[in-house]
Protein backbone atom coordinates (compact mmCIF):
# COMPACT_ATOMS: atom_id res chain seq x y z
CA UNK A 1 0.00 0.00 0.00
CA UNK A 2 2.76 2.18 0.36
CA UNK A 3 2.76 3.87 -2.97
CA UNK A 4 -0.78 4.07 -3.08
CA UNK A 5 -0.80 5.57 0.39
CA UNK A 6 1.99 8.13 -0.72
CA UNK A 7 -0.04 8.98 -4.19
CA UNK A 8 -3.08 9.67 -1.76
CA UNK A 9 -0.55 11.99 0.51
CA UNK A 10 0.76 13.99 -2.90
CA UNK A 11 -2.86 14.17 -3.96
CA UNK A 12 -3.99 16.27 -0.44
CA UNK A 13 -0.74 17.94 -0.76
CA UNK A 14 -2.11 18.98 -4.07
CA UNK A 15 -5.43 19.83 -2.79
CA UNK A 16 -4.23 22.50 0.33
CA UNK A 17 -1.33 23.81 -1.51
CA UNK A 18 -1.88 27.15 0.50
CA UNK A 19 -1.03 25.37 3.51
CA UNK A 20 1.87 23.43 2.18
CA UNK A 21 5.31 24.33 1.13
CA UNK A 22 7.86 21.86 -0.27
CA UNK A 23 11.38 22.21 -2.16
CA UNK A 24 10.67 20.91 -5.35
CA UNK A 25 11.45 18.24 -7.76
CA UNK A 26 14.86 16.54 -7.58
CA UNK A 27 16.93 15.03 -10.03
CA UNK A 28 17.91 11.11 -10.17
CA UNK A 29 21.33 12.56 -10.03
CA UNK A 30 20.97 14.42 -7.00
CA UNK A 31 19.08 11.76 -5.41
CA UNK A 32 21.45 9.35 -5.94
CA UNK A 33 24.17 11.32 -4.85
CA UNK A 34 22.07 11.64 -1.61
CA UNK A 35 22.03 7.36 -1.48
CA UNK A 36 25.60 7.40 -2.17
CA UNK A 37 26.37 10.04 0.69
CA UNK A 38 24.49 7.61 3.02
CA UNK A 39 25.35 4.46 1.94
CA UNK A 40 21.86 3.08 1.78
CA UNK A 41 19.66 2.71 -1.08
CA UNK A 42 15.99 5.07 -0.36
CA UNK A 43 13.13 2.74 -0.17
CA UNK A 44 11.06 3.15 -3.39
CA UNK A 45 8.10 5.52 -1.24
CA UNK A 46 10.87 7.78 0.33
CA UNK A 47 12.55 7.69 -3.65
CA UNK A 48 9.40 9.39 -5.53
CA UNK A 49 8.79 11.58 -2.30
CA UNK A 50 12.14 13.31 -2.74
CA UNK A 51 12.25 12.92 -6.31
CA UNK A 52 8.75 15.19 -6.80
CA UNK A 53 8.92 17.14 -3.66
CA UNK A 54 12.32 17.39 -2.28
CA UNK A 55 11.51 18.43 0.88
CA UNK A 56 8.95 20.13 3.50
CA UNK A 57 5.75 20.73 5.07
CA UNK A 58 2.43 20.81 5.38
CA UNK A 59 0.95 22.68 8.21
CA UNK A 60 3.48 22.21 11.12
CA UNK A 61 4.59 18.79 9.70
CA UNK A 62 7.74 19.12 8.98
CA UNK A 63 9.01 16.05 6.16
CA UNK A 64 13.03 15.71 5.98
CA UNK A 65 14.68 15.39 2.74
CA UNK A 66 16.52 16.46 -0.24
CA UNK A 67 16.95 20.65 -0.23
CA UNK A 68 20.66 20.27 -2.59
CA UNK A 69 23.73 18.87 -2.74
CA UNK A 70 25.25 20.37 0.03
CA UNK A 71 25.48 17.41 2.77
CA UNK A 72 28.19 18.47 4.99
CA UNK A 73 27.25 22.30 5.59
CA UNK A 74 22.98 22.63 5.63
CA UNK A 75 20.66 22.80 8.18
CA UNK A 76 16.59 21.32 8.54
CA UNK A 77 15.00 20.32 5.94
CA UNK A 78 17.90 18.77 4.31
CA UNK A 79 17.69 15.01 5.91
CA UNK A 80 20.99 13.78 4.58
CA UNK A 81 22.66 16.63 6.40
CA UNK A 82 20.89 15.71 9.40
CA UNK A 83 21.78 11.97 9.20
CA UNK A 84 25.40 12.43 8.19
CA UNK A 85 25.51 15.04 11.42
CA UNK A 86 23.74 12.53 13.70
CA UNK A 87 26.09 9.68 12.71
CA UNK A 88 28.51 12.18 14.05
CA UNK A 89 27.51 13.13 16.75
CA UNK A 90 24.91 10.93 18.27
CA UNK A 91 25.47 7.58 17.35
CA UNK A 92 22.76 7.27 14.98
CA UNK A 93 23.04 3.77 12.99
CA UNK A 94 24.14 3.70 9.78
CA UNK A 95 20.79 2.17 8.48
CA UNK A 96 18.53 4.82 9.36
CA UNK A 97 17.51 7.76 7.66
CA UNK A 98 15.92 10.68 9.42
CA UNK A 99 12.87 11.80 8.56
CA UNK A 100 10.93 13.54 10.68
CA UNK A 101 11.63 15.31 14.49
CA UNK A 102 9.54 14.88 17.23
CA UNK A 103 10.93 18.38 18.70
CA UNK A 104 11.89 16.55 22.44
CA UNK A 105 14.79 14.55 21.17
CA UNK A 106 13.65 11.78 19.35
CA UNK A 107 13.77 11.27 15.25
CA UNK A 108 11.77 9.09 13.13
CA UNK A 109 13.68 7.11 10.67
CA UNK A 110 13.41 4.66 7.95
CA UNK A 111 15.19 1.90 8.56
CA UNK A 112 16.54 0.47 5.80
CA UNK A 113 18.19 -2.73 7.36
CA UNK A 114 14.40 -4.09 7.26
CA UNK A 115 13.28 -4.58 3.88
CA UNK A 116 9.58 -5.69 2.37
CA UNK A 117 9.38 -7.87 -0.71
CA UNK A 118 9.00 -4.08 -2.44
CA UNK A 119 12.06 -2.44 -1.02
CA UNK A 120 9.58 -0.32 1.60
CA UNK A 121 11.54 -0.13 5.04
CA UNK A 122 9.20 0.55 8.43
CA UNK A 123 9.46 3.94 9.86
CA UNK A 124 11.04 3.80 13.57
CA UNK A 125 11.14 6.18 16.61
CA UNK A 126 15.01 6.31 17.18
CA UNK A 127 15.65 8.53 20.77
CA UNK A 128 18.52 10.80 19.90
CA UNK A 129 21.94 9.66 21.25
CA UNK A 130 20.59 6.25 22.36
CA UNK A 131 23.15 3.67 21.58
CA UNK A 132 21.19 0.51 20.89
CA UNK A 133 18.66 -0.08 17.81
CA UNK A 134 17.25 -3.06 19.45
CA UNK A 135 14.10 -2.17 20.21
CA UNK A 136 12.77 1.11 17.88
CA UNK A 137 9.37 1.37 18.13
CA UNK A 138 7.70 0.76 14.74
CA UNK A 139 5.45 4.56 13.82
CA UNK A 140 4.51 3.36 10.66
CA UNK A 141 4.78 -0.10 7.83
CA UNK A 142 6.67 2.40 5.43
CA UNK A 143 7.21 5.62 4.29
CA UNK A 144 3.75 6.23 2.37
CA UNK A 145 1.86 5.08 5.26
CA UNK A 146 3.86 7.61 7.18
CA UNK A 147 3.40 10.25 5.13
CA UNK A 148 -0.30 9.80 4.35
CA UNK A 149 -0.96 9.73 8.35
CA UNK A 150 1.48 13.28 8.34
CA UNK A 151 -0.57 14.85 6.13
CA UNK A 152 -4.21 14.45 7.37
CA UNK A 153 -3.24 15.16 10.99
CA UNK A 154 -1.67 18.47 9.17
CA UNK A 155 -4.97 19.18 7.43
CA UNK A 156 -7.45 18.65 10.64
Amino acid sequence: MSMKDLNDALKLIEANSSRAYFAGEKSSELVEKAELALGVQFPPSYREFVSRLGCGNIGAREVYGITSDNFENASVPNGIWLTLDERRSSGLPDHLIIIYALGEGTYYALDTSQRDDNGECPVVAWPAGSLSDEHLEVIANDFGEFMLSMVREALH
